[in-house]
């Protein structure tokens, strides 16, 4: 079976240059200008820079010539997966779709998954989630992720077709809890990153971290997700990573809130859009999202990292 990579952002190239070692693999822009530079150049340089292309790989800007693949992995960011399914739907249709990317759409509220399924029912829509950083993926560094597929025929041989020499597949049939593991595991990040920023040290990042985890676990269930998924790669795993490294966009995001420096508004930061997403959804349910509700007034600029700080400690004492 085939394989195509729709988005040549830094993730989805490195995607494409793992998986060409199991064989020919389509790496897909829209941009006919940045297919041409990545040809002639052969390396994706604007996005991840010092990584050969594989021989095996192609690039098109040709969405119907990607799209006439088996599999369809989408590796575009969150708020412009519903753009790509809109613009192409007729030519996405029917096939076996892969998302990876991570958060909730503003308006609707809904993971990928979700909202691959409601814009084409009957593509067979999977995910692809875990702690996992592009430039590892094509520096060929070993990676573990998780595939969540609520077929688990499809899922198993996804798993085979998607499994490459250096990343490694678990798979699970819990669409949701891999959905929101790596959705709010993203605004962790970017309140661990403002909490180092401030200068608050390691012992309130591990607090914060504990009790997102909480968080995460506790939406989660309201949301019908087993409890083990978020103990796994695309839950636990992928929220350590995150909080705790300087290449996570999203904990930058928050160190620079927490210095008060500006941050690129060119670069993709998840966790601002899945935090005011779900500090919506809290509100409407009623639901305790302290943290999330938190980040979602710190990228609004309407609560400063101390006031955050000063509101979480002064919360009513409870058990643990």
């Amino acid at each position: 079976m085939s394989v195509a990579v729709l988005g040549a952002g830094a993730f989805g190239t490195a995607l494409a240059v793992s998986l060409a070692g199991n064989g020919p693999v389509t790496l897909w822009t829209r941009s006919p200008d940045h297919a041409a530079e990545m040809r002639q150049r052969g390396e994706n340089a604007a996005r991840l820079p010092g990584i050969a292309l594989p021989p095996g790989l192609r690039i098109s800007e040709d969405i119907r010539a990607a799209a006439a693949c088996d599999t369809l992995l989408l590796a575009v960011p969150m708020q412009k997966l519903r753009a790509l399914l809109a613009a192409h739907g007729p030519v996405l249709a029917e096939r076996s779709l892969v998302a990876c990317c991570k958060g909730i759409e503003l308006g609707s509220g809904l993971g990928p998954v979700a909202l691959i399924q409601s814009i084409l029912p009957e593509a067979r829509a999977a995910l692809l989630t875990g702690p996992s950083f592009a430039d590892d993926i094509a520096r060929e560094l070993p990676t573990a992720l998780t595939l969540a597929c609520a077929d688990p025929d499809r899922g198993a041989a996804l798993q085979r077709q998607l499994t490459t020499g250096n990343l490694r597949l678990y798979r699970t049939t819990d669409v949701t809890g891999a959905e929101l593991g790596g959705a709010l595991k993203n605004v962790m990040a970017i309140a661990c990153g403002a909490c180092i920023g401030q200068g608050m040290g390691d012992s309130a990042r591990a607090a914060l971290l504990t009790r997102g985890f909480a968080e995460l676990q506790r939406y989660a269930a309201h949301r019908g997700a087993r409890p083990e998924t978020l103990m796994g790669l695309s839950g636990l795993g992928d929220l350590t990573l995150t909080c705790t490294s300087d290449l996570s966009r999203n904990y930058r995001y928050g160190l620079a809130l927490g210095r008060g420096e500006t941050f690129d508004d060119a670069m993709t930061v998840e966790g601002v859009a899945t935090a005011r997403a779900l500090a919506e959804i809290a509100s409407a349910d009623g639901l305790d999202l302290p943290i999330t509700t938190a980040v979602a007034r710190l990228s609004r600029g309407s609560l400063s990292v101390a006031d955050v700080i000063a509101e979480l400690l002064n919360r009513p004492l409870k058990e643990e």
